[in-house]
């Protein structure tokens, strides 16, 4: 594999994609590879020739504000998405996300592919939805809760090792765009 320059640059609410990114940082660091990781709170400027991984966390159905500033603002790289979500990584919520997040950055950019996993959703979001009337589509039900319950123990060691199983899938894929 020839030498790459990787940029992973993550935007985290509760720590899910900061965990993520981390994971990938130390899998993707060398062999012939220099890394470069860092939240989008501080603006990298990608380099010349850099990849770039863009961590995100899901919010309503796209990448969070921060993310989806960034991504606007890539223009011409090699662009890997990953991120987290409550949803289950195989709900239709989750498709479409990852194809609605996939659509921007092929806007201005190659898209190289998204990975997402579930991720502990924030307690604050938890509560509100519990204090909902029951009619309202997005009140707590027994099925929310499991669910909630479930991404409470995400991500966890197999989520990231698959995360970064994607990205180097990404990367081989990038090798010929």
């Amino acid at each position: 594999m020839a030498s790459e320059n990787i940029l992973i640059v993550y935007s985290s609410k509760t720590g899910n994609t900061r965990k993520v990114a981390e994971g990938i940082f130390q899998g993707l660091n060398g062999e012939g590879r220099v890394v470069r990781i860092a939240p989008v709170e501080e603006n990298p400027a990608p380099e010349a020739g850099e990849t770039v991984f863009l961590g995100f966390w899901a919010d309503k159905g796209s990448g969070d504000e921060k993310a989806l500033k960034y991504l606007k603002a890539l223009k011409g790289r090699k662009v890997g998405l990953f991120g987290t979500l409550g949803a289950y990584p195989d709900s239709q919520h989750a498709k479409d996300t990852a194809e609605k997040m996939k659509a921007l950055a092929a806007k201005h950019n190659v898209c190289l592919g998204c990975f997402l996993c579930q991720g502990k959703i924030d307690p604050k979001l938890t509560e509100m939805f519990k204090k909902m009337p029951k009619i309202h589509p997005h009140s707590m039900t027994p099925e929310r809760l499991k669910r909630h319950e479930e991404a409470a123990k995400h991500p966890n060691e197999a989520d990231i090792a698959t995360a970064l199983e994607a990205c180097k899938a990404m990367l081989a894929c990038g090798e010929g765009a």
